[in-house]
């Protein structure tokens, strides 16, 4: 295709990914594999939409912080010293120098390259050598603020500061998910982001797609989860997220050799609860992955078209890191959670490089993907909004 992809004829082509599943297909290959439409996805998503970056816990105690990245946007999540969560522009002002990395404790965010210093709500409260430059007012200057939202535990940024509330939007979600107290859930913070030469929706796709689980996972550390037990929840009109229920063929299912909980259960777990997996997505940066005894979070960095990274975490029961042998049982899940995830990483890398070929087609789906129909609706619902506003605009 040459030139612009970005026409009326584009746009209008996305109707036939909605629908309902046993009638829809999948979106055109070129919206994971143009640049140009990651352009425009990133007007559309992510300078819009909720974007995940961590936990709450991750910055408990005042000076606490964290940075995180989406689309190339360098961020701070810092806690003041009145106890107030802060997302900040972790870049400087002054010369564009990043003024944090990593993580950790501090009084304040002292950018290396000319010591411009800024409070843990961004203030500038320092700029040596500055007396001579006319109209200058460090009063003036500030390290940019976004604005944030906590959703069970877990930290949203959102660049549009006209942004409705997230919360509202995900109450089918966290009905579903209120037995597992997630804001008062327990788990380590996890390793640096790993990158991927894939597109985020191929990994976002894949991490709530019920039809592969028993085909592409065949073996003793799946089988307990069947793709036909499959259950997709409707969700309200509007709603920021969606879901999957699957059914296990015993309660307490998890994914180790014994197929079995081996740390403690939820304590408010109804008995079907214990009877199935949850799978929840909160596009475009968030997916969980929960069983009886643990959840694991997957956050996703979108970067470019062929490439994002991603954040994974778990979290357990309050009280359950305290348990004996609590590192040897989690290990147990852990080592078959990433064999698990090994698997889907080859698939989707193989997927990518698909998408590029010229006998990419648009695909039908079976019924076990309801999951994509669903993220397909969410996604086509912006698109649209923001073309007819771009063309609008123009």
């Amino acid at each position: 295709m040459s030139g612009t992809i970005l026409t009326d004829d584009f746009f209008n082509a996305f109707e036939s990914s909605l629908g309902d599943v046993t009638e829809a297909e999948t979106l055109p290959p070129h919206c994971y594999t143009s640049e140009e439409f990651f352009k425009f996805e990133k007007e559309a998503l992510f300078s819009r939409e909720w974007l995940c970056v961590g936990r709450e816990d991750w910055v408990k105690n005042p000076g606490d912080y964290f940075t995180a990245s989406h689309v190339g946007e360098p961020l701070i999540i810092s806690r003041t010293r009145d106890g107030e969560l802060k997302a900040l522009s972790a870049v400087c002002q002054h010369r564009a120098m990043l003024v944090a990395e990593g993580r950790g404790n501090t009084k304040a965010f002292v950018c290396p390259y000319h010591h411009w210093t800024y409070g843990l709500d961004g203030r500038l409260v320092g700029a040596p050598a500055m007396s001579k430059t006319c109209g200058f007012d460090r009063n003036d200057v500030g390290l940019p603020e976004l604005k944030t939202e906590i959703w069970e535990g877990f930290v949203f940024v959102n660049f549009d500061n006209d942004a409705l509330p997230l919360a509202p939007r995900l109450k089918t979600v966290s009905d579903a998910l209120a037995h597992y107290d997630l804001p008062n859930a327990e788990g380590a913070v996890p390793d640096e982001p790993q990158s991927y030469p894939w597109n985020w929706k191929v990994m976002m796709e894949n991490n709530n797609d019920g039809y592969h689980a028993t085909r592409l996972h065949k073996g003793p550390l799946h089988d307990f989860i069947p793709s036909e037990l499959a259950i997709f929840p409707e969700m309200p009109e509007g709603s920021a997220g969606y879901l999957r229920f699957n059914g296990t063929l015993h309660p307490d299912a998890a994914f180790n050799p014994l197929q079995r909980a081996v740390l403690p259960v939820f304590p408010k777990l109804t008995a079907e609860e214990r009877h199935r997996a949850v799978f929840a997505n909160i596009p475009p940066t968030l997916s969980l992955v929960i069983t009886s005894d643990m959840v694991i979070y997957l956050i996703l960095h979108a970067e470019s078209a062929g490439r994002h990274s991603m954040t994974i975490g778990w979290l357990v029961a309050p009280g359950a890191m305290s348990e004996p042998l609590f590192q040897e049982r989690l290990d147990m899940n852990m080592r078959t959670a990433m064999e698990i995830t090994e698997q889907d990483l080859h698939v989707d890398k193989l997927v990518q490089i698909g998408l590029k070929s010229r006998f990419a087609v648009r695909g039908r789906y079976s019924w076990q993907e309801r999951a994509q129909s669903d993220l397909n609706h969410w996604l086509v619902t912006r698109y649209r909004d923001t073309w007819q506003r771009m063309k609008s605009a123009s």
